[in-house]
């Protein structure tokens, strides 16, 4: 959720300039015009009459919070399967990955061992994960000061935590999807840093383009020379918090929506608790919320829902869609929904190509609101429903986070994009990051932490880990390829993220996992 220092302020200063901005609305949906109480605005062709370049004509991805790879996947494919757990047995010739070894588990660089946390319902606290802390944890590739930098968020006795992990025994669905399925362990961040550039890079490849683009408040950056590095919530969403509290931004440029657009490929991005629960003067009020044991939450974040950051692809005040059959066409939705939308659509028979689902707030796992069982039980009840669509048979689900959530991970990130702001992103040195060209974006430090990413559709792979780098822009690739989408340009890194297709085989038919809420197969 928040990330890096912004976590510790209740209030931050909003420049004046910024107020402006944050009370402007964003420009209308295009396509809401209507009579007679009838969408003028006419449906995009069906999913499954677009021409594409896979046998995939559905593509969902399904994005929960802040894990890396070793925090869930560590020690893949074995479990301790103490009594009383739930158990988990991998099936043989399971392939190995690039997790916690021996040696890093008895002997690690960093003030504490990496340790094994069994299911529970609660994190201590969450990590930093600010861009300067990773990079500061990171220490010049030594991966040895995560307890200091990342667990500072966290009081003395919790910082240990950035250093847990958990085994097939508590995040047991994702386990049986990776034995059914395939799965990445050299998946990474586009950039170092928390949830919105990860969110962005998702759908732009892009963290460029943040307006105002220099915004600093109670010394916290928000944005750094028009790059956005922090956690602000959209401008003109009206479900954002007051500038005076949360600074509001926006964001320039193009993202994969407008590509889509273009050719008239239906999308839409499904967000739990989007869907206004009232409207006061006629601004929406998200009023959904769920309790758990840290108290009640608010199910929607607005910083979680990319697509709101810019002006042709917001929906600023969470309007509803004229009718099922325009849900990830173009009308006053503007491809921004709640999640009900999404079944209400597919129970029609109007399943967009492209779909993201955000879950709810306390489904989505992001230590400090929700947990990994809370996270698995919403999962499973969503992959089975997917799984039983008649538009199954050309699916592809991607698992994919927004960011390592500060979490210790043995792997340094290649360095791939450059950046060189002297007091923010070079705390390991001088040109820790690099030094860029002339003319090249500032305050895009990556690759960023490993993530986890799993990959279930009936041509997936089965059992199956790659070892190839690929990043979160590999998603956005996918889409233009699929869809024959072209590139988005102005420095995107969808011009040179690795493809996801090779953990595809075209010619099989993987069969559909369904779980248990807590994760065991079906049998």
């Amino acid at each position: 959720m928040r990330g890096g220092r912004a976590e510790l302020r209740l209030i931050l200063v909003a420049l004046a300039a910024l107020a402006a901005v944050g009370s402007a609305p964003l420009a209308a949906a295009a396509g809401d015009r209507t009579a007679g109480g009838r969408a003028m605005a006419s449906a995009f062709p069906s999913a499954g009459s677009l021409r594409t370049t896979t046998p995939i004509k559905h593509l969902v991805v399904i994005i929960p919070e802040n894990q890396s790879f070793d925090h869930y996947f560590g020690t893949y494919p074995k479990a301790e399967n103490l009594p009383g757990e739930v158990r988990f047995k991998a099936k043989p010739n399971t392939p190995k990955v690039d997790g916690l070894s021996r040696e890093l588990r008895e002997h690690n660089p960093n003030l504490v061992n990496p340790f094994r946390l069994p299911p529970m319902r609660k994190m201590p606290c969450p990590p930093d994960h600010f861009m300067p802390e990773q990079e500061a944890a990171i220490d010049r590739g030594r991966m040895n000061r995560f307890v200091q930098e990342s667990g500072d968020m966290c009081a003395a006795h919790t910082q240990k935590y950035v250093m847990s992990y958990f085994d097939g025994n508590t995040v047991t669905a994702h386990w049986n999807y990776a034995q059914r399925f395939a799965m990445s362990d050299a998946f990474h961040a586009d950039v170092l840093g928390p949830s919105t550039p990860g969110h962005l890079n998702l759908i732009a490849g892009q963290t460029h383009g943040a307006q105002p683009g220099n915004f600093e408040a109670d010394r916290v950056q928000y944005s750094i020379r028009g790059t956005m590095v922090n956690d602000p919530d959209p401008a003109g969403d009206d479900c954002s918090a007051p500038p005076k509290d949360i600074p509001n931004l926006s964001m320039s440029g193009r993202n994969i929506g407008d590509l889509l657009n273009e050719r008239r490929v239906s999308w839409g991005y499904f967000q739990g608790g989007f869907a206004p629960t009232d409207r006061v003067h006629g601004t929406a009020i998200c009023g959904a919320e769920h309790g758990n044991v840290y108290g009640t939450q608010p199910d929607y974040v607005p910083h979680h829902e990319p697509f709101q950051y810019y002006a042709q692809t917001a929906n600023p005040h969470h309007r509803r869609p004229t009718a099922p059959r325009m849900i990830g066409s173009t009308d006053r939705a503007n491809h921004q929904y709640g999640l009900k939308d999404f079944w209400k659509a597919a129970k029609k028979g109007h399943q967009p190509a492209v779909s993201f689902l955000k879950p709810p707030a306390w489904a989505d796992s992001h230590a400090g609101y929700s947990n990994p069982l809370a996270e698995q039980r919403w999962l499973v009840k969503k992959m089975n429903h997917l799984q039983r669509l008649d538009t199954w048979r050309q699916t592809a689900i991607l698992i994919v986070y927004d960011d390592s959530g500060g979490w210790y991970d043995h792997v340094e990130p290649p360095l791939c994009s450059e950046s060189a702001i002297p007091g923010f992103d070079s705390l390991t040195g001088a040109g820790r990051c690099g030094n860029p060209a002339p003319g090249v974006y500032q305050g895009r430090c990556g690759l960023g932490m490993r993530i986890p990413f799993t990959i279930v559709s009936p041509y997936a792979r089965s059992n199956y880990v790659d070892h190839r780098v690929l990043q979160q822009s590999s998603v956005l690739r996918f889409v233009e390829d699929n869809w024959r989408l072209g590139r988005l340009g102005n420095e995107s890194f969808d011009a040179d993220a690795a493809s996801i297709e090779p953990l595809f085989d075209w010619k099989r038919n993987t069969h559909r996992l369904i779980l248990h809420y807590d994760g065991t197969p079906v049998h």
